[in-house]
């Protein structure tokens, strides 16, 4: 039961996607001693076929073949305890065919893997940042990182379709739409499974990858939940690793062009849309990649990015997870997205700068001027906030506030607050005086499993402290500090992304009749993305663009 919390189903479309998700579920098992977080909003209760006790998240994950063969023992099993030992009909000869495992899978790693051994594998003896070759971890699947079990009705293969192999191509936003046509059966199967056993069903965390063809699949799902759940909330978080230099410019078109196909009816059906990057550009052209104080992390490498916004996806989802909180999905949703602004941005600060003996106040004190997040969205940093939402896990009671001796003036009105809620909301109302925000603070930190990657720099203590001298170590917890915003900078995304669609001729990249695109239908979703960008504008009337 998730209380008065409510339950939440995940959706997770796309092999980044399901990395990021990995990231998110072994972040989920600091939970259980965390009497602030309900977890049983996104977690089941069940019992295998051999009577042991499950705790499986409500999580649907669609992906190619190969991604996901790794599990193994990693899904638990609720056969029929009639039928699973029954003899098989078939009395003739049987023929064995065994497909070759990915170079990386080792199996799924579960509960009973050592703890020292795992943090070898993924930690160096010096703490400063993985030695690994960056080549090695571009090879991890999703299902390589995953250490939580999953329920069977979680995994759905794409039909028709392989990780790296012959059959690989499922590129574009129409492959996409007719993949989710042909295996729409079996994904109403498994939504309306974890959703009739809810008491109070929130809504739905939707992950997709809309960079390729799962675009296409993540706009149907989101017409199907939208369809077939009226009242409920649709968070929709889009997830695109950062490009490589090398990129084809055939495949950089065609990711444009799911983009753009996408967004429309994604945003249109969910309660918020909002696009996670490390990278700061959409188009062919690369921007770059978001650079973090405290981390040494590869953003070209999957595996250190998709860790970066997991962290800042867990913490904005927060809010309608806590047992405080009292507030819906739904809710949150509706308090972020008036004015049309259905379209968010994230940020978020990995870890939060903050010395072991040092007070909230003292932390943000150097931050008067600009927050210390970095965008994981792929735009520039927000000329104007019109609303957000602000985070901020791991900073204990005793350092919320400022505790000065008697008779020493304050050296800021943040000194003078009397709770780490005033204190952060009269720091963000300094930072964007006109603007509606959302706080919460946890106390505990984020820990570390040993599968996340450690990547900080050798000031970063094993608490995930700052520290002015270097302190090689593991960091096992790190405080953090994440928003969700609807903000001026998607004005500038927006229109860019369709103009350079527009000014590019298209067929030079794209076989239409391969993408199934009609040039016109890619017209119409150019003029819809670009009639958003006006609800991002600074003042009624303004049509300047924000870099002029």
């Amino acid at each position: 039961m998730a209380g008065h919390c409510g339950e939440v189903v995940t959706v997770q479309l796309g092999s980044y996607a399901n990395l990021v998700g990995a990231h998110c579920w072994n972040l989920q098992a600091g939970f259980s001693q965390n009497s602030e977080v309900c977890s049983d909003v996104l977690f089941r209760r069940g019992v295998t076929v051999q009577g042991v006790e499950t705790y499986t998240p409500r999580l649907i994950a669609l992906d190619l073949k190969g991604n996901i063969s790794s599990l193994g023992d990693g899904v638990c099993s609720y056969e029929d305890r009639g039928t699973r030992h029954s003899a098989p009909a078939w009395r003739g000869n049987v023929s064995v065919h065994r497909e070759e495992p990915h170079p990386l899978q080792g199996g799924a790693r579960t509960s009973a893997d050592s703890p020292d051994e795992e943090l070898l594998r993924t930690a160096p003896p010096s703490g400063r940042t993985q030695k690994t070759p960056a080549a090695e971890f571009s090879t991890l699947v999703w299902s390589d990182v995953l250490r939580t079990q999953l329920h069977p009705k979680s995994l759905c293969v794409v039909s028709g379709h392989s990780h790296g192999g012959e059959m690989d191509g499922l590129e574009s936003f129409s492959q996409g739409d007719a993949q989710f046509k042909t295996q729409l059966e079996e994904i109403e199967d498994r939504l309306h499974f974890f959703t009739e056993e809810c008491d109070y069903l929130q809504g739905f965390q939707l992950l997709c990858d809309v960079h390729n063809g799962f675009s296409g699949v993540g706009a149907r799902m989101a017409e199907l939940l939208h369809d077939e759940y009226p009242g409920r909330g649709i968070l929709t978080f889009s997830t695109c690793p950062a490009p490589s230099a090398e990129r084809d410019p055939c495949k950089a078109a065609y990711q444009l062009m799911n983009w753009v196909l996408a967004l429309g009816p994604i945003s249109s059906n969910s309660s918020f849309f909002c696009p996670l990057s490390v990278t700061s550009s959409l188009g062919r052209r690369l921007g770059p990649s978001t650079a973090f104080p405290q981390l040494l992390y590869d953003a070209g490498v999957a595996y250190h990015s998709s860790a970066v916004l997991a962290v800042a996806l867990d913490t904005v989802t927060l809010p309608y997870r806590m047992l405080s909180s009292g507030l819906s999905m739904l809710h949150y949703a509706e308090a972020l997205t008036f004015g049309g602004r259905k379209i968010l941005t994230a940020a978020c600060s990995l870890p939060f700068p903050l010395a072991p003996s040092m007070s909230l106040p003292d932390a943000l004190l150097p931050h008067l001027s600009s927050a210390p997040w970095r965008s994981v969205s792929p735009c520039a940093s927000a000329a104007a906030v019109f609303s957000q939402s602000v985070v901020l896990r791991g900073i204990s009671e005793l350092q919320h506030t400022s505790d000065l001796p008697a008779g020493t003036q304050p050296p800021s009105c943040l000194h003078m607050c009397e709770s780490g809620e005033q204190v952060l909301q009269h720091y963000l109302r300094t930072l964007y005086p006109h603007t509606l925000s959302l706080t919460h603070l946890l106390g505990g930190p984020y820990t570390l499993g040993p599968s996340f990657p450690q990547f900080f720099t050798p000031y970063v203590t094993k608490d995930g402290f700052t520290v002015e001298e270097p302190q090689p170590s593991v960091v096992g917890r790190v405080p953090v500090l994440a928003a969700l915003q609807t903000s001026s900078a998607l004005r500038q995304m927006l229109r860019r992304l369709c103009d350079e669609i527009s000014a590019a001729d298209m067929r030079r990249w794209l076989n239409f009749s391969t993408a199934a695109v009609e040039p016109e239908d890619l017209r119409e979703a150019v003029d819809d993305v670009r009639s958003q960008a006006h609800h991002y504008r600074m003042r009624e009337g303004d049509e300047s663009d924000d870099s002029d």
